[in-house]
């Protein structure tokens, strides 16, 4: 993953992502207004990305002189986006004492290595044509929760892709055995991005955007089968590979 920083200037929160597979979201104001506002473009950039994904909220960094938090409020906004609270960080007493009348689990402050997640930035006015990286070969199996991405390239996955796992890539993305997770190519707006797979399982297919979820997919006679999906205007085209 880009060490790059989420969001450019002024920034409500960061999302960074644990050793665990776990969605750590650090805040950085407690402006749940703005936050609402920020994960609906992160969302609009990946339609279903963070859908169900685990999270642990961090309030430990937030600065010194920032007010109360409504922490209830806080989770609806995450949840609202797909975003499920498991925890809190925090060190702060009012943001403990609410966890507790949440009965939810509060982490100490952490000094963890996390790394932040990139998301397409939104929508520029004339976007630079992508830096083309080599292709990136995993050859290990994808388990649920673990995300791959491919900056600049292709994504390669020459192994099964479980159920909750994610695949991420500027370009294409093949996949060599059963796809049962999720596979966005083209997450910066790359129209002629495609994917492919050896047997069509997968909870969301996406492309430049445009996406297809599982209750979609199962409807495909193709269903099972090794298949190939580009994208047609506004819609994905699935045929026989």
């Amino acid at each position: 993953m880009s060490q790059a920083d989420l969001l450019e200037q002024d920034p409500v929160f960061q999302l960074k992502g644990s050793m665990l597979a776990i969605t750590v979201m650090e805040l950085a104001h407690n402006d749940l207004a703005r936050l609402d506002l920020q994960l609906s473009e992160k969302v609009a950039q990946a339609p279903a990305f963070f859908s169900n994904t685990p999270l642990v909220l961090a309030l430990d960094k937030l600065p010194e002189g920032e007010g109360e938090l409504d922490l209830a409020e806080l989770m609806a906004v995450c949840r609202k986006h797909g975003l499920r609270t498991l925890a809190i960080r925090a060190n702060r007493e009012a943001d403990i004492s609410a966890a507790d009348a949440l009965d939810l689990p509060v982490l100490p402050p952490s000094g963890a290595r996390e790394r932040p997640i990139e998301l397409a930035p939104a929508k520029p006015e004339k976007p630079a044509e992508p830096e083309l990286k080599p292709s990136k070969i995993i050859t290990s199996p994808v388990r649920g929760g673990q995300q791959v991405y491919a900056q600049g390239g292709d994504l390669i996955v020459l192994a099964p892709v479980s159920a909750g796992a994610e695949l991420l890539a500027d370009g294409n993305i093949h996949v060599y055995g059963p796809m049962r997770g999720r596979a966005l190519a083209g997450i910066k707006g790359n129209l002629k991005a495609r994917i492919f797979c050896q047997q069509m399982g997968a909870e969301l297919l996406s492309i430049a955007g445009q996406y297809k979820v599982a209750e979609d997919l199962r409807r495909d006679p193709l269903w099972g089968e090794a298949v190939h999906v580009s994208l047609s205007g506004d819609e994905l085209n699935i045929t026989r590979l």
